[in-house]
């Protein structure tokens, strides 16, 4: 039998630690002096300790360690234990991974000084023939699925010149899913409709506008430099916005040479 500053000593657990442990029943010593009240570990119990720390680096619980030591001897359900939290640890990494992607962008952004300032015109953008795609998707960052089902249905487009192609987000508020957006890209040419892909003349609209030179990341910011120049100017927004991509990820992968134009239909 061991004493409890021997028993810490082997297992690198204090023994502050070690009563806290008994406290909440998750190793009682095997034997207290009723007497001195000295504690005394079995050899074998270094194991047990042993198991505990490794669930503790694991980042369990000590409720749920209590849960995992009682089916010690049922591999299968030792095994399920450790993969939900496998999965909670990827979803954890995922999670932080996002986060330092924001922190690093916001930190590129602060290094180079960007002027977050946004001009604002107002304009009408004429009637248009365009091939339209209107579906409800997953999220907004599925807008592509969208583009990539009007480029299938329709492979042999001729695109108008100038050629516009925007997204328009048909939700009155924001939505964390099921979104529904209208694609459209003007087209010459005459088309017969397909499955997905409809062909009609869109009438002129003026909007206020705005043109994001750069990453999707200031779209937030332009967004609130117009609608705040909307109101400032004695217009009402009169329909739903919509964004115009002049230079996308489908011309290049570097989010630096995007150019965007958020458009806010107003009267």
């Amino acid at each position: 039998m061991l004493r409890i500053g021997e028993f810490s000593k082997l297992s690198r657990v204090s023994i502050r630690m070690l009563r806290h442990y008994d406290d909440i029943g998750l190793l009682n010593p095997a034997e207290i002096d009723e007497f001195t009240g000295y504690r005394y570990y079995r050899e074998d119990q270094l194991f047990t300790i042993g198991r505990i720390t490794a669930l503790k680096d694991m980042g369990f619980a000590l409720a749920d360690i209590i849960k995992i030591l009682d089916s010690y001897d049922d591999k299968e359900k030792i095994d399920g234990f450790l993969a939900e939290r496998q999965k909670e640890l990827a979803k954890l990494s995922e999670e932080t991974e996002y986060k330092l992607m924001l922190l690093d962008t916001a930190r590129k952004r602060l290094r180079k000084e960007q002027n977050m300032s946004f001009d604002v015109t107002v304009k009408t953008i004429p009637e248009r023939y365009a091939a339209t795609v209107q579906m409800v998707v997953p999220h907004y960052e599925d807008e592509n699925i969208l583009w990539g089902t009007m480029m299938g249905e329709c492979k042999n487009l001729m695109p108008a010149d100038p050629c516009l192609a925007a997204a328009e987000f048909l939700d009155d508020e924001y939505k964390e899913e099921n979104v529904e957006i209208i694609a459209w890209m003007t087209v010459s040419g005459t088309y017969s409709d397909t499955e997905h892909v409809k062909f009609k003349t869109l009438p002129a609209v003026k909007v206020a506008s705005s043109i994001i030179k750069g990453s999707y990341d200031q779209m937030g910011d332009a967004y609130a430099t117009v609608v705040s120049w909307i109101k400032a100017n004695g217009y009402k927004m009169n329909g739903h916005m919509f964004n115009i991509y002049h230079v996308s990820p489908a011309q290049t992968q570097n989010p630096d040479e995007y150019v965007t134009e958020v458009c806010f239909p107003v009267e």
